[in-house]
Formats: C-alpha cells, sequence, structure tokens
C-alpha cells in the first residue's frame, strides 16, 4: 500500500490543479487560482492521510522537498509571507499546501481556504507565473511535459 503503484491523485486535487513536475517523493502541482502563487506537494505513496503514515526515511524527504519548494517560490515570487500546511478536511490524501501570500493579496492577513471564489488561470497568466519557476530547475525537480510546453510556446 506505500509505494507509487497504489497511488492515484485525489479527485479533487486532480480537478483543481495542474500537475507542473515531480520531486523524488512528491507531485508538484499548481492550484488553479491565479489569485495566489499555490503550490501543493502531494506524495507518490498509496493513499496516505498523516505525515506519521510515511516511512522515517520519506518524512525527511518530504520536509527537504517542501523547504526546497518553499525557498524557490518564495525567491521566485517575492511574498511577504509563506503559508505551508496540511489540511486534509476537504480531501483527505496527504499533501501540504506553499502559498505566497502578499500584505495586498485579497485574503490579507487571513487563510486563503474558503476565500471567495477561485479565479481559474488565463493562459496568459499561466504562461507569466510559471516561467518563473525556472529557479526550480535542479536535480530535485523534474518538470511535466505539460510545463515544457507551455514555456517553449
Amino acid at each position: 500500500m506505500d509505494g507509487p503503484v497504489n497511488f492515484e491523485l485525489h479527485e479533487r486535487l486532480e480537478a483543481d490543479t495542474y500537475h507542473i513536475g515531480d520531486f523524488p517523493l512528491c507531485k508538484v502541482l499548481l492550484m488553479n487560482d491565479q489569485r495566489f502563487p499555490w503550490f501543493i506537494l502531494v506524495p507518490r505513496k498509496g493513499q496516505m492521510t498523516e505525515l506519521y503514515h510515511l516511512t522515517e526515511e520519506d518524512r525527511v524527504s518530504y520536509i527537504q522537498e517542501t523547504s526546497f519548494l518553499s525557498q524557490k517560490i518564495m525567491d521566485a515570487f517575492s511574498g511577504h509571507k509563506l503559508n505551508v500546511a496540511t489540511l486534509g478536511n476537504v480531501v483527505p490524501q496527504l499533501h501540504i499546501h506553499h502559498v505566497v501570500r502578499y500584505r495586498d493579496d485579497a485574503a490579507w492577513p487571513g487563510p486563503v481556504w474558503g476565500f471567495g471564489e477561485a479565479v481559474p488561470y488565463t493562459d496568459e497568466v499561466l504562461k507569466e507565473r510559471l516561467s518563473r519557476l525556472s529557479l526550480l530547475k535542479g536535480e530535485l525537480f523534474t518538470p511535466t511535459q505539460f510545463l515544457k510546453d507551455l514555456l517553449e510556446n
């Protein structure tokens, strides 16, 4: 139950995000809401619901990947604050949200969860936002073909 063979992305995450790449342990998703630079890491390990369900080795990898992503997106988007959280009340599958926040964003200083209606990306805004992620390139991050194609056009 703990291997990638048994991994299936929760249907809500599948519907609400773009799969933009992978780290050794996690899928890297972008929430389809242009109001916030909002990324989600989901470990490709069965149907885990809690951090303690992962092996110790996988927990260490998860924290390394979340720290790497956190630094890179704060560098790319120059936010005032980074919200990093696991909730799981709507989507029980283990995942960590990484939301770059600004003092003038629509939800500041409150949480983004449940705030207003999502504003789906236009092609232009999606391309601009994802073009900033060149900072992710390196031995940890493997972009999806979707991301490669988007940035080449």
